[in-house]
């Protein structure tokens, strides 16, 4: 190679380690755009270039510059291995199968190149990445054998695997979609193992996958892994990747961009969730036979790694199963917080999937249907509200059957009522009342026996229609949903989970689903002595669910020896829709609105929708859908007034279906109170909820608000504790409660209030931010800026946390990162909503009145439901004198 040649690639090599991984490719390409070798050559040295070098240096050598011979020859012997021949080149050295001669087995033999190892850095790279592996005691994973040293040659000893690469299975036909989740869930198990050692592979892709002949797959090649949390100094940086020798550099270079993240692409740090990314990129190459993200250029397949969204699975095969490609779309997701966090979570939905397809298959050559199924289909990611229909082959289990004649004859017969019953007549007792001349009852979450997550949906949505039965009586008091659910994985003391809920008596039990049979069990507590005052047990078909769930309602409060009226016994029998699929439905929706993010609401919000197309007059449903537009306005940075319009919609259109359905009139209350300012009818909606649900937290919690944000802050202070009675252990209602002691000029209770929340739930964002005020309001500026910190680092919501640190920065002088976070939230508006109240809070902290004023009027335009605490915010006294502040206090209906 010639001299001016050499000097060109290491030109062109120290101007490419500046760059990330992103920016170094899209850079090589424009520099070598008419030299394709050039561009191959200076990658290559790349790929084995020790990251505590600066730059070429004495690394220069033309033969590692594409087509280098082989080190060693067949015959030749390397310790006590025979080499047969080369089977594999990697970056820094070179792979041959060998002969054990002490053991008489093959073996494959990685060597060390000369020009690296004569550098420690290298050797101890070489060495880190058999120790790595060595560590992974795993049947999927490549097993290391030995390292040693032969005279200069440095070599690692491995299993040899006979097989194929995934590479080249998949480039054979299409892969059955048994086949697909074997491989999936074999590779998936080998890196949780790997996880659990704390390593990091950060290079899956086929070549590092072989299939043996028996069906095993092996995970191979560490030589880019890395532990978890190291220091960057000791870590495992490193562009080894093996390849097949026939492979071309570009087709390396492609390979790498296809299978990486989006972090890993942009540079920046990388964790466990980069590997489930390029798994997800594996599994969708193996259904679609194509890589998501694959474009005729390098620079493009890295701009679609980064920006834009993989193809639907469905546009390059027929069939796919929608749980596939959820699972799929997952792991792809673009930001790693929304993926999959750990791969055993991955591993457990994929074998949930193979074990629920199995499940379908036996059950259809079992079964003689009469026709095609109904069948669930979980809602998109996308938050599209699509309705799916499917065939039955793509089922699986939660998914709803009928024409079952046979299994639902056997199956509505059968109620049996087991021990417990006798002993309570027997012994007949009473749960103790309360202060307020109520009994108290806490229903815990239903167990989901079967261990299927697909079914958990229905142990949630039974346990919580049980709850929402009991909760309209007169005569009881029940804990909410959310502290109940607080005991979701472990009732195991009941006498401890009774003394925190305030309750005396627990209802527990547990539900398991076979084919379309449930079998249900409910036990009532005496939490006192831990014993049992009733129990039963019921075997039902999946259509009789709706009956069930009021049946165990009657029978706990028959057996709690209630004072029934006329109204609690109709609001037992009543039944909210007579279709079973859509009553099951709209558990998932249930299910999925409580994860609390955007995208499970979007989720929630479709099965809603599919649970009305079921049944029209389904008045939850609708309620449902009005709670779930409710959470994206008010619990995320999207648009409030269109997600309040369409809450307000559907929250009108349950109560025209059913006026006595409480969760309609709160829901209703709710766009009233954020999204009209419209306190009085508010108010009246509240009440109307309570009226007919005196255990709704939801309406006792936003009345509370009401009457906080007008000034009635007594009433409001009594509200918000009756709602944190019902629901102590969730800290929702007691971040409130510490806002509304602020907003009553009670600091030091808010003070205490906010800290006993944060002991309650250390990781929930809103405590932080009402502390954060409740510090500006005392002058404690660091502190305010610390918790407007902790808020913002907890929190998908992060402009409001600005707003306040931006006030708390300006108060204490601090002008210049004031400025800036208004800065911030201004480029932020151009991609996102970013309500205007959160800037005139900066400006107002800079003492700037009319730039305040002028963002204020913005925030009344822009109906920015922050506005509704213009009253009672301290933070705008300065400006109660102000004319245009009094006009806008006017128009908001709070002179």
């Amino acid at each position: 190679m010639d001299a001016e040649r050499l000097e060109k690639i290491k030109v062109l090599f120290d101007a490419a380690l500046e760059l990330n991984t992103a920016e170094r490719v899209e850079f090589l390409e424009k520099a070598c755009s008419t030299d394709g070798t050039l561009r191959e050559d200076v990658q290559r040295l790349l790929e084995v270039h020790d990251p505590s070098e600066t730059s070429l240096g004495e690394f220069t050598a033309p033969d590692l510059i594409a087509g280098s011979s082989p080190k060693l020859s067949a015959g030749q012997t390397i310790g006590h291995y025979d080499i047969i021949r080369q089977i594999g080149i990697g970056g820094m050295g070179e792979v041959y199968l060998a002969k054990d001669n002490k053991l008489d087995r093959s073996v494959a033999v990685k060597i060390l190149n000369d020009e690296f190892s004569q550098h420690s850095s290298n050797l101890d790279r070489f060495t880190r990445e058999a120790k790595s592996a060595s560590a992974l005691n795993h049947p999927n994973i490549l097993v290391i054998h030995e390292i040693g040293v032969s005279g200069e040659i440095n070599y690692i000893v491995s299993e040899f695997i006979e097989g194929r690469t995934l590479r080249e299975i998949i480039g054979d036909s299409p892969m059955k979609t048994s086949t697909i989740l074997d491989i999936s869930i074999q590779i998936v198990d080998a890196l949780a193992a790997a996880h659990s050692a704390k390593l990091i592979h950060r290079d899956i892709k086929p070549e590092n996958i072989i299939l043996r002949p028996d069906g095993y797959v092996k995970v191979l090649d560490f030589g880019l892994a890395k532990l978890i949390e190291q220091d960057k100094k000791a870590g495992f940086g490193f562009e080894d990747a093996t390849r097949n020798q026939h492979q071309t550099a570009k087709g390396v270079i492609m390979g790498t961009v296809n299978y990486m993240s989006p972090e890993q692409a942009k540079g920046e740090m990388v964790d466990e969730r980069t590997d489930i990314f390029s798994v997800g990129v594996l599994v969708y190459e193996m259904i679609a036979g194509r890589a998501p993200f694959e474009a005729d250029s390098v620079s493009e397949t890295l701009a679609n790694l980064i920006k834009v969204e993989p193809p639907p699975l469905s546009r390059y095969a027929a069939n796919v199963q929608n749980e596939m490609q959820r699972i799929v779309s997952k792991a792809l997701r673009k930001n790693k917080d929304e993926r999959y966090q750990t791969m055993k979570g991955l591993l457990a939905d994929l074998k949930d999937l193979r074990r629920n397809l199995e499940f379908d298959e036996r059950l259809e050559r079992s079964v003689s249907s009469s026709g095609e199924d109904t069948v669930i289909i979980p809602a998109s990611t996308t938050g599209d509200t699509i309705v799916h229909t499917a065939r039955t082959d793509q089922n699986f289990t939660g998914q709803i059957r009928q024409n079952r004649p046979f299994l639902i004859l056997a199956a509505a017969v059968l109620l049996i009522v087991v021990a417990g019953l006798g002993y309570y007549l027997l012994v007949p007792r009473k749960a103790a009342l309360n202060a307020d001349g109520k009994r108290s009852l806490a229903v815990l979450p239903f167990v989901n026996a079967g261990q299927d997550p697909n079914a958990e949906y229905l142990s949630d949505g039974l346990t919580e229609s049980v709850i929402n039965n009991l909760s309209q009586l007169t005569g009881l008091r029940v804990m909410s949903r959310n502290s109940a659910f607080r005991f979701k994985n472990d009732q195991s003391d009941a006498k401890k989970i009774a003394a925190q809920l305030g309750v005396e008596t627990l209802v527990t039990g547990d539900i398991k689903q076979l084919g379309d049979r449930l079998i249900i069990n409910v036990r009532l507590i005496n939490a006192s002595d831990d014993s049992q005052i009733w129990g039963s047990q019921y075997v039902k078909t999946t259509v009789d669910i709706i009956a069930t769930q009021n049946e165990i309602a009657q029978a706990i409060a028959q057996n709690l020896r209630l004072k029934l009226t006329n109204t609690d016994t109709q609001m037992l029998a009543k039944h909210y829709t007579e279709n079973a699929e859509a009553y099951q439905l709209y558990s998932l929706g249930r299910f999925h609105v409580f994860k609390l993010t955007p995208p499970d609401v979007q989720q929630a919000i479709s099965y809603f929708q599919q649970a009305i197309d079921r049944d029209p007059n389904y008045a939850l449903a609708y309620a449902g859908i009005s709670d779930a537009y409710r959470s994206l306005a008010l619990g995320s940075e999207m648009n409030p007034t269109e997600n309040l319009s369409k809450s307000k919609a559907a929250a009108l259109k349950a109560i025209e279906l059913d006026d006595n359905l409480s969760e309609g009139h709160a829901a209703l209350g709710v766009c009233f109170f954020w999204g009209e300012w419209d306190w009085a009818r508010a108010e009246d909606q509240y009440k109307r909820a309570l009226e007919l649900n005196p255990n709704d937290v939801n309406a006792h919690t936003f009345y509370a608000h009401v009457l906080s944000n007008t000034g009635r802050h007594t009433e409001a202070l009594a509200e918000i504790s009756r709602a944190r009675e019902l629901d102590p252990l969730f800290p929702f209602a007691g971040a409130l409660e510490g806002q509304f002691l602020l907003h009553a000029g009670k600091t030091e209770e808010a003070l205490v209030r906010l800290q006993k929340t944060f002991e309650l739930a250390p990781n929930f964002w809103m405590p932080h931010l009402f502390a954060s005020s409740v510090y500006t309001e005392k002058k404690m500026y660091p502190e305010a800026i610390a918790e407007a910190r902790k808020a913002r680092e907890l929190s998908a919501a992060q402009t409001v946390s600005m707003g306040f640190e931006g006030y708390a920065l300006a108060k204490m002088g601090r002008i210049a990162e004031a400025r800036a976070l208004i800065d911030g939230l201004l480029k932020l508006s151009k991609e996102q909503d970013v309500p205007s109240d959160h800037i005139a809070f900066i400006y107002n902290g800079l003492g700037e009145n009319d730039k305040a004023l002028e963002w204020l009027e913005r925030a009344y335009k822009e109906h920015d439901p922050k506005m509704a605490f213009l009253k009672v915010e301290p933070k705008w006294n300065n400006l109660r004198s102000e004319p245009r502040f009094i006009e806008l206090m006017k128009r908001m209906n709070l002179s």
